[in-house]
């Protein structure tokens, strides 16, 4: 029986090998139950691939499954992810940009790969065996070609060394802006919420003045709860959303081997998981 409203355990970022994580959709679905979780959402890079499957998977198990996805967006060489829930996925213009995306990613990869092979053993066909059919391939795949070569003793590792934006391999790729991709999720029926912003990376916490920007554009929340934000940041991340009345989320960000995050490790509150599914009208959740 699923929990009730108030002592629900809601994960609402995780990446199956869609994209990637290292668990085929199913195996996620699997594991979310087995962290005892009662709300996960599906959210890949750039890709809808995993939602059936999630869907097939969660049946008749209890789980609620929001589908979703994690978009790339850009400004300037930063990376800005959103999380876009429950849009439609047969939307003509979200498909047509994350198609560009995922070629961007592809060929970007696929540069690095030259890149690192003059002054390491790799080659694009160990990239390809660390991926699976129809998987968004980027830099995860390439940390795990690295790795398999004995290159790095792990993905993070290989990301802090030789895929580091500043290690003279890097590659940019093509993504959208913020405000445009937040437009896309928000046009398409869907809720778009700003992923881990408050890391402290290049661009730190988003500017306040841009972050008007984007909520006129139909940003809707912001994702705290992310062991990836500072301290500092998620304090004013919690000014913004009570000063702009944004949705708060807190997520997992779970990519299985990929990465160290565990499942349920930072959650979102069912009200907040009430005001997502009031304000989507793109698509349904999978009820298990």
């Amino acid at each position: 029986m699923p929990s009730s409203p108030h002592s629900r355990s809601i994960d609402l970022h995780t990446h199956s090998s869609v994209s990637d994580g290292t668990e085929t959709p199913t195996q996620l679905i699997r594991s979310a139950l087995a962290a005892g979780l009662d709300t996960v959402a599906l959210t890949d890079h750039d890709s809808t691939a995993g939602w059936e499957e999630a869907r097939s998977a969660a049946s008749g198990t209890g789980l609620m499954v929001i589908p979703g996805m994690e978009l790339s967006t850009r400004v300037q060489f930063a990376s800005v992810h959103v999380l876009g829930y429950l849009f439609d996925p047969a939307n003509a213009a979200l498909i047509a940009e994350t198609a560009r995306i995922r070629s961007g990613r592809l060929h970007r990869a696929e540069r690095i790969v030259q890149r690192l092979s003059a002054d390491f053993e790799l080659t694009w066909d160990d990239v390809l065996a660390q991926s699976t059919e129809g998987a968004t391939i980027g830099r995860p795949h390439i940390a795990d070609a690295l790795v398999a070569r004995g290159h790095a003793p792990n993905r993070s590792a290989a990301f802090a060394s030789m895929l580091h934006w500043k290690s003279g391999y890097y590659e940019p790729h093509y993504a959208p802006s913020p405000l445009a991709g937040i437009r896309m999720i928000t046009e398409a029926g869907g809720v778009a919420v700003l992923a881990h912003p408050g890391t402290g990376g290049q661009r730190a916490v988003v500017p306040e003045a841009e972050l008007r920007e984007l909520i006129a554009a139909g940003l809707a929340g912001l994702e705290i709860g992310h062991r990836e934000n500072t301290e500092a940041g998620k304090a004013v991340l919690r000014r913004y959303a009570e000063t702009y009345h944004l949705i708060v989320t807190g997520s997992s960000d779970y990519h299985a081997d990929g990465k160290p995050n565990r499942l349920g490790e930072n959650t979102t509150a069912p009200d907040q998981l009430e005001r997502i599914l009031a304000r989507a009208s793109g698509s349904e959740p999978f009820a298990g």
